[in-house]
């Protein structure tokens, strides 16, 4: 199974011709949240509509810059993945969309008791399932994916504690602009691909009960 991913997409859709031939080799897309600039399901259903154009199985969450009804829209549309977790050609995937709180008061936060119960709720769809893929748009904290300019740790605590009990096996997030980027805790690879706009997207391949990830930019 071939999985593209991408998320801080902020109507910024451009880039999507450039990744064409992966998007459509992909058996799926992921977009990690952030689909918006503060918008709705209107919003949404531009940047679904223009993926689709290329891929048309897609899952998405909501990020902190999402309004909530976009939560609901994706539900609708069948592709929701906050909260959710499912097996999709032997890969679990399981989800948390929104971000930890952050200064600016943005539209979907969550504390870090909700963000560790959206994804037990995801992952208690699937648990049991190798290999497993979580894609959660609040980077777990203390890693290379979650730090801003001048150093500061800014990731989710929960994220991070859920991947150090359930060990998956690689972990997509996103939110931290200037964090793109690879790490690891444990046996867990942890993605950020930064903002659509820049380039970034991420190929996870699966290899039997192993994931293959890379992080690449267009």
């Amino acid at each position: 199974m071939k999985i593209v991913s991408f998320g801080d997409v902020h109507m910024a859709t451009s880039n999507l011709s450039c990744l064409r031939e992966e998007m459509m080799e992909a058996d799926l897309v992921i977009l990690s949240g952030d689909l918006t600039n503060f918008g709705g399901a209107r919003d949404a259903s531009r940047v679904i509509a223009d993926v689709r154009a290329y891929c048309t199985s897609i899952l998405a969450l909501p990020g902190n810059l999402d309004q909530p009804e976009v939560v609901d829209f994706l539900e609708a549309e069948g592709i929701a993945l906050h909260g959710r977790g499912l097996v999709l050609h032997d890969v679990a995937i399981f989800g948390c969309g929104g971000s930890n709180i952050t200064p600016f008061k943005t539209p979907m936060e969550l504390n870090e008791t909700q963000i560790y119960n959206t994804l037990a709720r995801g992952y208690d769809r699937v648990a049991g399932t190798r290999p497993l893929l979580m894609v959660c748009h609040a980077p777990p904290i203390a890693t290379k994916c979650d730090r801003l300019i001048g150093g500061q740790a800014v990731g989710s605590s929960a994220a991070r504690r859920f991947i150090e009990e359930v060990k998956p096996d690689v972990c997509i997030s996103g939110h931290i602009h200037e964090s793109a980027g690879v790490d690891k805790i444990g046996t867990t690879t942890i993605v950020n691909a930064g903002p659509f706009k820049s380039g970034g997207y991420v190929v996870v391949t699966s290899h039997g009960r192993s994931l293959e990830t890379r992080l690449e930019f267009v």
